[in-house]
């Protein structure tokens, strides 16, 4: 039987179901079945822990009791009065056979030894002292051991009394071979007793087992194959046997070590009645197999035979064979996909035209789309490989676009794109040029017969076409481009190797604002991390990476926080968080600027609005750039931002360069003077460092100036900067202007700067930037600082 043929399949699909079926109802059942068996392991040790520790009980209570008649025995009394030692000695030795003790002591108060069945008295006598200081202290521990030459001894002492003390009984009993084989006689569980040595070696002193496996069971506990998490009894493995094993502790005497008792079960033993199951279930499985494939190659059969007449009739229309009619005499699914194949037949002839018709061409322009531009560039390619034509690749992506398709719409920003490949088509390319577009707002021109010189001439009348803005429904759009140039066999020999090259050509032309670029091999590395960056940054901006922070600014006079400047963090999840210098650029030359400058006024609206509720209507500043100030829409968006919000207008100060608004000053004008009359303050930002004209600085509708942080750092010990710093707040305020002093390092900097009038500071002696979140308790709990004792020099204290 095929493989690969449905009916093959059908029976595997039986097979496999029963043997998965089948595999884990044996996982389950052996999983069940060894669980349960080492749970009654579980239980059958504890038991046995129980049984053993009643044994050393009866022993100790024994011992005890057969101690306390000694001591109480007259003839024994007498022998002790009169010194007897001989039949103290052998009163001790008849006594301690009646009980099986293993050894019996008798010394006097000062507990020297003075009777002993014992060859060396003196380890026992010291055991009997020390069970004789515990008995007077409080008692013994239950179960207490003492080990003596290597052999674990229970202890017993009774005092003796003539009505004063006048010595002590002892009695010692061995836990030894006898107890151990008592406890498997009663519980089946086997045994050792293991002691450990002052430098932590294991050794079996006694043992159920065949001496010959004690180090192997000493060896296996050392290094257990796993222990249980619940009982944190061990798994050992000895002599290729698994046991349980549960370990018992017979404490010491005080200062003497204690006696750990294994209790260990066999494993396998308790697993062995349980195998005539497995294999009763192993026969069923078999069985079960053979039945259902048989079962399943029946049921197959009757599924693939109309089937493969249905194949047959496919091939047939494969062949272009469309006159053959459909017919399976079926009732049932089979019969229904007869009759979706004769729809099929009768359609596809139809269809055909028409889709080979959409596999080449962009339906919104009508132009070539991807796939043909790829096909008619690679016979451009063959031809310069043939007869050495050359040809270029012009690729150009438009600039504010999607700034259209949010603001307008996507059904505006598809007439758009109508519009833009019509002014291509007509106005700026020959009638031998392919115009296609690949994909959003990005356009691709083929150039056969063309080198980079005249390829460059192309683009710049692509650029000049771009130059008048397009009318569309009552609005104006005004749009640019960055192109891309690269050229066979200059840049290239491959298709899609000419496309890739004039991508990253066209990327680094928007980057640099360059408008076209023409590839060479040192774009590569940088092109390929500016278009990882951007698509990080756009996805940052939807996915909520972007953090909020806010720097406090006080009035410097009465040390009230006024406000806080608005800046922007990025939370990279695997960079953490990436340095403004790191992304801010970028997004200013790519045009992405415009975006994050929408997020920041939306998240400093929300957080004015949280801030007035909470009590404190502040002011927050937001900077704006080059782009944002020549965006003629951008009064009309803030106006929007401050109704959705319901903020006051005077809530949001907007901070501008003087570099931004000398880079096109009419424009500038128009946008501010539009903000302005909305009644939100602006500020200009970092002054003194660029080139504007006093004259367009009196012109300019602002409200308040902001000195450069290199001037305000170094004022309170450079005599340069704070004259300045002086000039520039008398300029300000004789033009009606607020001032701002950033870069406040120092106690000596603020009294300085409030000495000299200035309105407000910000800065790291005031605080660092900070999460948004933050801010509010910050501002609670904000206290000024004492400017007082800050002692100024004479030259500085003459400035104020």
């Amino acid at each position: 039987m095929n493989p690969r043929k449905l009916q093959a399949r059908i029976v595997a699909v039986y097979l496999g179901l029963l043997a998965i079926i089948q595999l884990t109802s044996y996982w389950f059942i052996e999983d069940t079945v060894d669980r349960n068996a080492r749970d009654s392991i579980s239980t059958e040790l504890r038991t046995g822990e129980r049984v053993f520790s009643r044994l050393l009980q009866q022993n100790t209570s024994s011992l005890e009791q057969a101690t306390k008649v000694l001591a109480a025995d007259y003839g024994f009394r007498s022998a002790i009065s009169s010194a007897d030692r001989e039949t103290l000695q052998s009163a001790l030795q008849n006594h301690g056979e009646r009980i099986n003790a293993g050894v019996a002591i008798y010394t006097n108060a000062n507990f020297e030894v003075l009777a002993s069945t014992a060859t060396d008295p003196r380890p026992f006598g010291a055991a009997v002292q020390r069970y004789a200081r515990q008995s007077l202290s409080g008692g013994t521990q239950a179960n207490q051991v003492e080990v003596i030459n290597g052999q674990p001894y229970q202890i017993v002492a009774v005092p003796v009394r003539a009505p004063l003390l006048i010595g002590w009984v002892g009695m010692g009993f061995p836990i030894g071979d006898a107890l151990l084989k008592e406890l498997r006689y009663l519980s089946e569980l086997d045994s050792v007793l293991m002691l450990r040595s002052p430098r932590g070696e294991w050794t079996v002193s006694q043992g159920s087992f065949d001496p010959a496996l004690w180090k192997p069971v000493v060896a296996s506990w050392q290094n257990p194959v796993r222990t249980d998490a619940d009982s944190l009894d061990p798994t050992l493995m000895v002599a290729g046997q698994e046991y349980s094993a549960h370990p018992v502790i017979l404490p010491g005497a005080p200062g003497q070590p204690p006696v750990t008792a294994l209790l260990m079960r066999s494993v396998d033993k308790a697993l062995q009645p349980f195998a005539a199951l497995k294999l009763t279930l192993f026969l069923l499985s078999l069985v079960g197999v053979a039945a259902f494939g048989v079962g399943g190659y029946v049921t197959a059969r009757r599924i693939t035979t109309p089937i493969r007449q249905l194949a047959g009739l496919a091939r047939r229309l494969e062949r272009g064979d469309y006159g053959a009619e459909v017919k399976v005499p079926s009732q049932d699914e089979i019969g229904d996909l007869a009759q979706s194949f004769e729809a099929m037949r009768q359609a596809i002839q139809a269809r055909e035209g028409q889709i080979r018709r959409l596999a080449y061409e962009d339906a919104l322009t009508e132009l070539p789309n991807r796939e043909q531009f790829r096909h008619d560039l690679r016979q451009a390619i063959e031809r310069n490989q043939q007869e050495g034509q050359p040809c270029a690749v012009l690729l150009l992506d438009m600039d504010r676009f999607k700034h259209v398709n949010d603001v307008l719409g996507h059904r505006f920003g598809d007439e758009v794109l109508r519009a833009v490949a019509h002014r291509l088509r007509h106005e700026a390319l020959d009638e031998e040029c392919v115009l296609a577009r690949l994909s959003g707002d990005e356009f691709a021109v083929l150039l056969p017969l063309t080198g980079v010189t005249q390829a460059r001439d192309v683009a710049a009348r692509v650029q000049q076409s771009f130059e008048r803005p397009i009318r569309l429904d009552e609005h104006t759009v005004d749009l640019g481009a960055g192109i891309g140039i690269a050229c066979c066999p200059d840049h290239g020999r491959e298709a899609d190797q000419l496309l890739s090259r004039a991508e990253v050509a066209m990327y680094a032309a928007k980057q640099q604002q360059a408008g076209t670029v023409v590839y060479h091999p040192g774009l590569d590395s940088t092109s390929e991390e500016s278009l990882t960056l951007l698509s990080e940054l756009r996805y940052a901006v939807d996915h909520n990476q972007l953090r909020l922070f806010l720097q406090p600014k006080v009035n410097l006079r009465t040390g009230q926080v006024i406000g806080a400047e608005a800046l922007v963090r990025w939370e990279h999840p695997e960079r953490g968080l990436v340095p403004p210098m790191r992304f801010i650029p970028f997004a200013e030359q790519t045009g992405f600027i415009s975006t994050l400058t929408h997020w920041m006024l939306e998240q400093c609206a929300q957080a004015a609005a949280h801030l007035a509720a909470e009590g404190f209507p502040l002011k927050l500043s937001v900077n704006l750039s080059t782009r944002d100030l020549m965006d003629q829409d951008l009064p009309t968006r803030m106006e929007q931002l401050l109704a959705t919000q319901r903020v006051p207008s005077n809530t949001l100060v907007l901070e501008i360069t003087e570099s931004a608004i000398m880079d096109d000053p009419q424009r500038a004008l128009q946008t501010l003077g539009r903000l302005h009359a909305m009644g939100l303050r602006l500020s200009i930002d970092d002054f003194g460092t660029g080139y504007s004209s006093l004259a367009y600085l009196k012109r300019l509708p602002v409200d308040e100036l902001k000195i450069d942080k290199s001037f305000v750092m170094n004022m309170e010990s450079d005599l340069q900067d704070a004259k300045i710093v002086r000039s520039t707040i008398d300029l300000a305020h004789n033009l009606g202007l607020s001032v701002v002093a950033e870069g406040v390092e120092n106690a000596k900097s603020w009294k300085l700067l409030s000495g000299l009038s200035c309105d407000e500071g910000q800065g790291y002696f005031i605080a660092r930037p900070m999460p948004a979140a933050q801010f509010l308790h910050w501002v609670r709990h904000w206290q000024p600082p004492d400017t007082t004792d800050e002692w100024l020099s004479t030259e500085f204290a003459a400035m104020i």
